[in-house]
């Protein structure tokens, strides 16, 4: 008798007949969405945007549409640098999916190789990049750098860890606010951080590490999930309506590719943000 098989470790026995349905191919290059882009600076060489949380940064399993690439192709139309690849073009780095803030996006490949090379050589180049986190429990330092080096998580190949070998990662934070809930402890803090590197989730990864995960964060904040009750009704509230991580980029400050001049841009907190 016919049956769906869903288990991928199902034995196959001799004489069974099986009917497979394949999926249509998809694109090999991403086609141009008319998705809305809060564009903050723009000239020939690149393209500096805040990115909402929500949007996906360039197609990948399970994102074949519906990205910062797809609303980029039809903003710019051919004029993206395309070493980053079919799927990425422009991409010069990237935000997780449900981190908001800004995002430099080369147009040309000079600008590409430039702008690349200012990521990699952060400290001599000029590169800024600031982030705002609301995060469980106060620090009792006004500021401190995480030096801890990141890796592949060993049981979840989606989530980053703290790893021995791993590749180096340095995030310098400072305090900028505290949070007393109702009962007047304080449990909640707001902090800017600075990237020295810029690997996966890497912020995400060392405040949890330091005992301070960011609010709203399904993947490294979980243990924390009872704290909630610690918060005011209007605060619970927020973050139940939060659905992402309290994690926004900024500040980002870069010497344009061409004309070297020094360029900085900042993006308020979104509303969501702003609530919590």
């Amino acid at each position: 008798e016919a049956r769906t098989v869903r288990d991928p470790a199902t034995r196959v026995n001799s004489g069974e007949t099986l009917r497979v349905n394949l999926p249509p191919p998809e694109p090999a290059a991403p086609a141009g969405e008319q998705i809305p882009l809060d564009i903050v600076y723009e000239d020939d060489a690149l393209i500096v945007i805040n990115k909402p949380a929500g949007l996906v940064v360039h197609p990948a399993a399970g994102h074949a549409s519906g990205t910062l690439v797809n609303a980029l192709i039809a903003h710019c139309g051919d004029s993206l640098s395309g070493i980053g690849g079919v799927k990425r073009p422009g991409i010069v780095h990237r935000l997780d999916k449900d981190t908001s803030g800004l995002m430099v996006v080369a147009k040309t490949d000079a600008a590409h190789r430039a702008l690349s090379k200012q990521f990699e050589n952060k400290g001599e180049s000029g590169l800024e990049r600031g982030y705002l986190a609301l995060v469980w429990g106060a620090p009792s330092r006004p500021k401190g750098t995480i030096d801890a080096p990141l890796d592949r998580h060993p049981k979840s190949r989606d989530k980053r860890a703290v790893r021995d070998g791993g590749r180096d990662a340095v995030t310098h934070w400072q305090v900028l606010e505290r949070f007393a809930g109702p009962d007047g402890k304080l449990v909640a803090s707001l902090l800017e951080c600075r990237l020295e590197t810029g690997r996966t989730h890497q912020i995400r990864v060392h405040l949890a590490h330091i005992g301070h995960p960011i609010l709203g964060d399904a993947t490294y904040g979980t243990g924390f999930k009872t704290k909630a009750a610690r918060l005011g009704p209007k605060a619970r509230a927020a973050l139940e309506g939060l659905d992402r991580q309290a994690l926004h980029a900024y500040l980002l400050a870069i010497a344009h590719p061409s004309t070297e001049k020094s360029l900085r841009f900042q993006a308020e907190l979104p509303g969501d943000l702003r609530r919590l």
